[in-house]
């Protein structure tokens, strides 16, 4: 006997009256996991779950068990083991549209459809959804992967860049093939191949004053994926001003951070860091170096605050700042509060047309 979790979808749910339980199985397979439930939910779900002609699991009924679907396995023989996690999701036969989802898309999101937190609402809402991702490079390359993978609807790349050999180390989204060519362009390429469902929109130019909140303002998120600290100030204050929420990321020999902004709800990066340091005081990547597996991993929480915002799960990066130290292989977390004195967040903002702003050495709130 094994106990395992199950998950139905809610088509399920006028005969089982919930949409999991937990159930004690006597035996150790698919086939006995089926009966067991039609013994405790009744012949209602029976009829559901099985094909009375031939007395086995319908065509277009979807199992997975923990993440894997039976029918890549041994079928109604497949083994459970204890506390296995097994997912009940049905399908319009025919190839037709299931919760708006595809057989095809079922199958390729299958992995995190079956987590309770996304489900096919959560995955629905990824693919409605759109993210800006400014820079394609060291933190740009592995975020966009990821979102790309996970479904969302339309993804936006800025970078006005071309890629060098010495990106090659950590910039993940570019080969050697890609040398000298605009990253926007090696990173559609690539994004596409992964999932040719994701409408990737490119803008090759600079993120400036000038094109910043026009830009930013047609998102649902933003990730900064920047390598300066003009760049960053500039997309804290454009998101605060459009009120659109972003994830700041940053990157410098074996350490990164991380933390998420929700504008109106919480502290600003300008909460964090009220201004740059002066020119040559803090080395960039170029002159001190960076291991590239550190953008690897701070881009990739980036990309996870990215989607658990979007699909309105977990607890989120607001008013906490991760940091990350490689060498030592340690994160800590501190707190981050909203300054009341904030330029650009605060009581009473200073920051209310960019224009104010020098974003070419101090980013100081100038009028």
């Amino acid at each position: 006997m094994v106990k395992v979790n199950v998950k139905f979808s809610v088509m399920f749910k006028d005969a089982t009256g919930t949409t999991a339980t937990t159930i004690d199985v006597s035996g150790e397979t698919v086939k006995d996991l089926i009966d067991a439930l039609i013994k405790q939910f009744g012949p209602k779900f029976g009829e559901r779950i099985l094909d009375e002609k031939t007395g086995g699991v319908r065509r277009f009924i979807n199992i997975f068990v923990n993440g894997k679907d039976i029918r890549n396995l041994q079928g109604s023989d497949t083994k459970l083991e204890e506390g296995a996690d097994v997912r009940l999701i049905p399908a319009v036969a025919g190839g037709k549209e299931f919760f708006g989802l595809t057989q095809d898309q079922i199958v390729r999101y299958s992995r995190q459809i079956i987590l309770r937190e996304v489900g096919g609402k959560g995955q629905k809402k990824l693919m409605r959804s759109s993210v800006l991702i400014v820079g394609a490079g060291g933190l740009g390359s592995p975020a966009s992967l990821y979102l790309t993978a996970a479904g969302i609807g339309k993804i936006g790349i800025i970078d006005s860049d071309r890629v060098d050999l010495s990106n090659l180390q950590r910039q993940i989204l570019h080969t050697n093939d890609d040398i000298d060519r605009p990253k926007i362009e090696s990173a559609k390429e690539k994004l596409q191949k992964i999932n040719p469902e994701v409408k990737i929109i490119t803008h090759n130019e600079r993120f400036a004053v000038e094109n910043a909140l026009d830009i930013v303002g047609d998102w649902d998120f933003v990730l900064d994926g920047s390598d300066n600290f003009p760049t960053k100030f500039l997309i804290n204050d454009a998101c605060v001003l459009k009120r659109v929420p972003f994830s700041h990321g940053g990157v410098l020999r074996f350490v990164g951070m991380t933390t998420t902004i929700l504008p109106g709800k919480g502290p600003c990066y300008r909460c964090l860091t009220p201004e740059a340091p002066p020119t040559g005081m803090i080395p960039t990547c170029q002159e001190a170096g960076v291991l590239g597996a550190v953008p690897g991993v701070i881009g990739a929480i980036q990309a996870t605050e990215t989607i658990k915002y979007l699909i309105g799960s977990g607890e989120l990066l607001v008013g906490r700042t991760l940091f990350f130290d490689a060498l030592e292989m340690r994160f800590e977390e501190f707190e981050l509060k909203r300054s009341p004195n904030c330029p650009a967040c605060g009581d009473r903002p200073l920051i209310k047309d960019l224009s104010q702003v020098d974003y070419g050495h101090v980013c100081e709130v100038r009028f």
